[in-house]
């Protein structure tokens, strides 16, 4: 085990957080979006991640080592808020439209969470460079 193996570590769990981020950004710009391009409402994703055994642990600690990485990011199929406006362009013959199944609060929560996993990455690199650099000095 080297520095620059941990540091690989942290820059997947960096890139995973990275993508999660993103996700939940394009959900807060959509959460009124009434009509996309495949028709109906914006359905809100959802990013899922899987821990997989870190490859240059693989001959020294076994399995024990893992890295995260983005599985997939999939369309939650809850249904969206429901809300009474005949004049919308967007609603139905009985003048309701329905808006995207995101929930700002939630969002918010979800942004926060990722943005702390990040930091904490990223608080790994920069300790792993400062033992590089006393590493050096010996």
């Amino acid at each position: 085990m080297n520095f620059f193996d941990m540091m690989d570590v942290s820059a997947t769990g960096l890139s995973s957080q990275r993508r999660r981020m993103e996700t939940v950004s394009s959900n807060l710009a959509n959460a009124n979006t009434t009509r996309t391009a495949g028709g109906g409402p914006y359905k809100r994703l959802d990013v899922v991640f899987e821990a997989v055994p870190a490859p240059s642990f693989a001959d020294t600690l076994g399995a024990a080592v893992r890295q995260v990485r983005v599985a997939e990011v999939y369309e939650d199929q809850r249904p969206g808020r429901v809300s009474f406006e005949p004049g919308h362009p967007d609603a139905d013959p009985q003048g309701y439209v329905t808006y995207p199944n995101v929930e700002p609060v939630v969002e918010m929560v979800n942004l926060l969470g990722a943005a702390r996993s990040y930091e904490a990455n990223l608080t790994v690199i920069e300790a792993t460079k400062a033992l590089m650099l006393r590493a050096l000095e010996i």
